[in-house]
């Protein structure tokens, strides 16, 4: 079917937790819609991060446009800011060939900053970043964490006491502005020029969910997930601090190589902080206004997802 002109042209956002189907949902929609797909994944934008990322295959992106994936080296860093200005590009080229833009991914933050706009939020500062690691190093991030509370309790209520990436982002712009972080609200970016469709798949049963993690990982590490890592280790300069090194799987599987623990403590951290990710991804969804919810295991998933696109083009 042809995409109809309408005031604004449409875009579908397919988010929900990791392992919840979304890929290939939206390989099933490409085969009944003119689409390109839109990764929105902070992890699928580094090169040679294959396996923990769980990127779709070769075949599946000969089959169907995608983009946003294998940006960048892992050595170096993306952001919301970014992701916003490419993904926005890439919707426009998308509309303009008379394709349906369909953004799939996990990165919550990705899709409320292409939504609603980034807040006017201070450039990161090295030397603030290193002082504060220096103190996490040391004291534990818990403290860190607890540190935060004091200064933004609004912002440290809704982070995991060990989420080291936000909770020193968010004492950075404390430390850089006197201000905590949820006190910035206002937007610097206008709303895309899009009709939004939002569909979130959501687990009816979350053990469910927890054992296709369980499964999902075990086939990370027997497909070589500790041996990709050991060669980007080789090839490019990489430290455990870096934003790529940081992702689930990933950070694990560093720590395994330094000997943290062994192959079946591996296994059990990895499926520990994939379900803890997933549980995050859900408190985002929970709280995402205009959204289409779903069950990623109810057998009428394609039916029902079609119908929604279907409606909202008219």
């Amino acid at each position: 079917m042809d995409i109809p002109l309408s005031a604004l042209p449409p875009a579908l956002l397919l988010m929900g937790p990791t392992a919840s189907g979304k890929t290939s949902l939206a390989l099933e929609l490409a085969r009944e819609l003119p689409v390109e797909i839109i990764s929105v994944d902070s992890a699928q934008v580094y090169r040679d991060m294959d396996i923990g990322t769980a990127k779709p295959s070769a075949a599946e992106r000969s089959e169907v446009p995608h983009h946003l994936i294998d940006l960048i080296p892992p050595n170096e860093s993306y952001s919301a800011a970014r992701f916003r200005a490419d993904a926005s590009r890439v919707m426009e080229e998308i509309a303009a060939r008379g394709r349906l833009p369909v953004l799939v991914g996990g990165t919550m933050l990705y899709f409320k900053s292409l939504r609603e706009g980034l807040s006017e939020l201070p450039e990161a500062d090295a030397h603030v970043r290193a002082r504060i690691e220096a103190e996490a190093a040391e004291r534990g991030w818990p403290a860190m964490h607890a540190q935060l509370a004091a200064v933004d309790p609004v912002t440290a209520d809704r982070l995991n006491r060990n989420d080291a990436q936000r909770i020193q982002r968010a004492l950075e712009v404390f430390r850089l502005t006197g201000k905590p972080m949820s006190g910035f609200t206002g937007r610097n970016r206008a709303k895309p020029r899009f009709h939004i469709l939002g569909i979130a798949l959501v687990p009816g049963d979350r053990a469910k969910l927890h054992r296709r993690i369980e499964e999902r990982f075990a086939a990370m590490l027997r497909v070589g997930l500790v041996d990709e890592l050991a060669a980007l280790r080789s090839r490019y300069p990489l430290t455990p601090d870096l934003p790529s090194m940081r992702s689930v799987g990933y950070r694990q599987a560093w720590q395994y190589l330094e000997g943290a623990f062994d192959r079946e403590g591996l296994l059990a951290q990895g499926i520990y902080a994939t379900r803890q990710l997933a549980k995050r991804q859900l408190t985002w969804i929970r709280s995402t206004p205009d959204v289409s919810v779903l069950d990623c295991f109810d057998a009428e998933l394609r039916r029902k997802t079609l119908d929604l696109v279907h409606r909202a083009l008219g």
